[in-house]
């Protein structure tokens, strides 16, 4: 009876022992590299959410009011040029916008990409994680309530009493990471999807603001085109006009030999003799061939005067690449009031051509093109009325015939 009551007593003070050390036991970590990653990873998740956040809110207040605009220019609408000029400023810095917003739209799409491959490898090891859970509880299940008691009773000495111990521990340490770790999966696989979300609600608006500022750059051209109309076709101010074209087309000549001069005068120093080798030039706007205007005397279809054309007109949709006609020199690359956009290029041999009205330059003074290289895009900047290039030649100091050095595609 006695050794009976003894064993009992043993096999209780075990028990209070086994379960004292496994209720005692720290969130050990089996695992921590593991789990300190996951940690860190949805961190990152967390503070990735805020900041799309951040971004889908200053797109809207960035958009531009054509309103203001219009307001603004209203100011300037007594006199054309410096209308022309300010209303160029306003569409040129909302071009850039839209450049920005395009690399924005596929910066975006590219990370919507990436998350949702992090999204899949997470419901992947989600899974895995879930099949490891319902393993271990199933072997926990199978060994029964007293699994532990009973292989602690089977001791053969203290020493042999303690390694199993440390092993119950262990496994009770493996649970309950494994169960953080889980758990830690979960919260991961649940940002991914918020974050893939919000990702997708910015693209979404980034696209609308691009196609927002498109509208309000589409309208500013219509604007200053619809200026320009009017003010050639108020017949009442015909002299006023004509004199406004000739002084115009003078300013563009002024402007032009200013630059074959300094060239002339520095062309040693600054790119050595060149000379023209009579190559055949290439089309300047691939792609489109009509002639909304061409080069020569032609009359005006308003005042009907005789006006002279210095140069090809192509009719071209805005952004279209124009090229390079000939090897040579970038001359000059900027903006004019009346050429809009314009670069031009020595050929040598006194040879230069000129290209007008663009609505971006992607070359630079002193840079070295070859034929057929993009040095801008086709736009309606300056004293213009519609996207076109306007595609000049000049020779010896004068305008000459396109035509000579060109033909169509």
């Amino acid at each position: 009876m006695k050794n009976s009551v003894k064993r009992y007593l043993i096999k209780g003070i075990l028990f209070c022992f086994v379960l004292f050390a496994l209720v005692s036991l720290p969130e050990q970590k089996v695992s921590a590299n593991r789990i300190s990653d996951l940690e860190a990873s949805i961190q990152e998740k967390e503070e990735a959410i805020d900041a799309a956040e951040k971004e889908k809110k200053e797109l809207a207040a960035g958009l531009t009011s054509v309103e203001n605009v219009k307001k603004e220019l209203e100011k300037s609408k007594a006199n054309l040029t410096a209308y022309v000029q300010e209303l160029d400023a306003a569409v040129a810095e909302i071009q850039t916008k839209i450049e920005n917003l395009n690399t924005q739209i596929a910066d975006k799409e590219k990370a919507i990409a990436e998350t949702k491959a992090e999204l899949k490898e997470a419901e992947q090891d989600e899974a895995d994680q879930y099949e490891a859970m319902q393993n271990r509880m199933q072997s926990i299940y199978e060994q029964g309530d007293n699994y532990y008691l009973e292989l602690l009773s089977d001791s053969g000495s203290f020493a042999d009493f303690l390694n199993k111990l440390d092993y119950i521990e262990q496994l009770s340490q493996y649970d309950n990471n494994l169960l953080l770790e889980y758990k830690s999966v979960v919260e991961y696989v649940s940002l991914c999807k918020t974050q893939l979300e919000v990702e997708q609600e910015v693209l979404n608006e980034t696209k609308k603001a691009a196609e927002a500022e498109q509208a309000a750059m589409e309208t500013l051209i219509g604007e200053k085109e619809a200026e320009i109309l009017a003010y050639e076709k108020d017949i009442t101010q015909k002299e006023q006009v004509i004199a406004a074209y000739e002084a115009e087309i003078a300013e563009q000549t002024s402007v032009i030999e200013a630059l074959e001069a300094a060239v002339a005068a520095d062309r040693a120093s600054l790119w050595g003799e060149r000379v023209y080798n009579g190559g055949m030039f290439c089309w300047p706007a691939p792609s489109y061939t009509r002639i909304s205007d061409d080069y020569g005397y032609r009359n005006h279809p308003i005042l009907n005067v005789q006006q002279f054309h210095t140069g090809v007109d192509m009719a071209a949709p805005g952004g279209t690449p124009i090229l390079a006609a000939y090897d040579g020199v970038v001359v000059q690359a900027a903006y004019n009031a009346s050429m809009g956009n314009y670069v031009m290029i020595d050929h040598g041999s006194e040879l230069y051509t000129i290209y007008m009205h663009a609505q971006k330059l992607m070359v630079s003074p002193g840079d070295e093109v070859a034929r057929g290289e993009q040095i801008a895009t086709v736009g309606t900047t300056g004293r213009s009325t519609g996207n076109h290039l306007h595609f000049s030649v000049r020779l010896n100091g004068s305008y000459v015939s396109p035509w000579g050095y060109i033909s169509k595609p």
